[in-house]
């Protein structure tokens, strides 16, 4: 691959390391931090196109089902706007974003930084979001703090940095000095996330912790197990510790899903979800193939809420409909639900290849892209679980660091491989 058409300078190859760095250090404590490093992976990529071209063309068969996923996306938004009437063109913006995003990919797989560039940047990252958090909550007495973004979506990207840093323990499994640093990062993450007060996380954090079982026996460390039992036990401690107001949020749902069934209001967090939820289904089963579009669904809110089929009160908060499948469907119809299936599952499907299909093949627990395929499973089935309380992606900079974190994982599994094999052809040729 380091041939004469992908060779970069070393001022350029430390450049966008440290962009990978960047990105996850700044998402969190900074108020555009997410937007900044789209920009400039796209900026760097412009100023080497041929030969990061030439440098990711031999993996296209590879990430061929990620590209059309993202594809499709644009050319359906693309689509959408272009037939319906009054059709809005700021509708391409997300769509555009998130399609050149994967530029971080190509950066990646030219450059081949040390992947040590992306754990630290999500250690330091986390490290950071949590005393910042901390302030807001603690001393400014905001009861839903989320730094520069909402409550929601700070929660689950700390969540995100929080199960990416226990993916890299994998890397620093044979140093106990070393392995701390990604064990403090996923605490700090963790303890972020429960101060924001974001409940849709829990369910994430279920999804991981099945992930791990399931890859369990291909730690190959007894100091990575502990930590994970660790974390998951300290997130779990804090339920009983009234300080973090965990067992007070789980008692307030408890109640408004009651409050809701016994026909009460719907004003409340939960009520409101459940109610949006129930006025989709209307929307849904209306226009089930092609959606409505997002002002459509919220013109049909209002009009369900005219004939009584849904409480008024949701009105005030019908932006979007809390929950990414059903925003897909009743904005998309299965058109829409398609796109959003693919840029989970593609992305998904990559890291599990990444892994290996054999669980038991001893020879896969040496390959050296196992952590960054942990970790990207991890964010995706993370997005996943965030998704069926809240539509993560309705937040452009969500996305985008859904976009930016996936694709840097996929460089970094590509380069891992490619440099596995040619250490193989090298010792088959002496």
């Amino acid at each position: 691959m380091n041939n004469n058409q992908t060779k970069i300078g070393v001022p350029m190859q430390r450049w966008i390391g440290f962009l990978v760095f960047l990105f996850p250090f700044l998402s969190l404590i900074t108020p555009s931090g997410i937007g900044f490093s789209s920009l400039v992976f796209v900026l760097a990529l412009l100023c080497v196109p041929r030969k990061a071209w030439a440098a990711t063309a031999p993996h296209l068969r590879e990430i061929r089902w990620v590209l059309a996923a993202f594809g499709y996306c644009f050319l359906l938004a693309l689509a959408f706007v272009l037939a319906r009437p009054g059709g809005d063109w700021s509708d391409l913006d997300k769509p555009s974003r998130m399609l050149l995003g994967l530029s971080a990919l190509m950066l990646v797989v030219l450059a081949r930084p040390a992947r040590a560039w992306l754990w630290w940047g999500v250690i330091l990252g986390a490290l950071g979001a949590l005393p910042f958090i901390a302030w807001q909550r603690f001393v400014l007495d905001i009861q839903r703090p989320g730094g520069w973004l909402n409550a929601i979506t700070f929660g689950d990207i700390a969540l995100c940095l929080a199960l990416v840093a226990l993916a890299a323990a994998v890397d620093y499994r044979h140093s106990t000095r070393k392995a701390i640093f990604p064990a403090l990062g996923a605490l700090a993450g963790l303890g972020a996330t429960v101060i924001s007060g974001t409940r849709g996380g829990w369910i994430a954090l279920v999804l991981a912790a099945i992930l791990f079982l399931t890859y369990a026996r291909l730690l190959q460390s007894r100091r990575v197990r502990l930590l994970l039992v660790g974390s998951f036990a300290l997130f779990a401690s804090t339920f009983f510790i009234p300080a973090f107001g965990v067992q007070e949020r789980v008692g307030q749902g408890m109640h408004d899903v009651q409050t809701w069934l016994d026909g009460g209001s719907a004003f409340s967090n939960v009520g409101i979800r459940l109610e949006l939820w129930q006025g989709a289904r209307h929307l849904i089963a209306e226009e089930p193939w092609f959606g409505r579009g997002p002002e459509g669904v919220r013109a049909g809110l209002r009009e369900l809420a005219q004939q009584g089929k849904v409480q008024e009160v949701i009105l005030e908060f019908s932006d979007h409909l809390h929950n990414d499948i059903l925003q897909a469907l009743a904005a998309g119809g299965v058109f829409g639900l398609l796109a959003y299936i693919g840029i989970l599952a593609a992305p998904f499907a990559f890291f599990a290849r990444a892994v290996g299909s054999r669980e038991g093949d001893g020879r896969r627990r040496g390959m050296p892209q196992f952590a960054p395929a942990l970790a990207g499973m991890l964010v995706v089935l993370g997005y996943f679980g965030f998704g069926l309380t809240e539509v993560i992606f309705w937040s452009l900079k969500g996305a985008m660091f859904y976009v930016l974190m996936v694709a840097l994982l996929m460089g970094f599994c590509l380069t891992a491989k490619a440099d596995a094999q040619t250490r193989i052809e090298t010792k088959s040729g002496q």
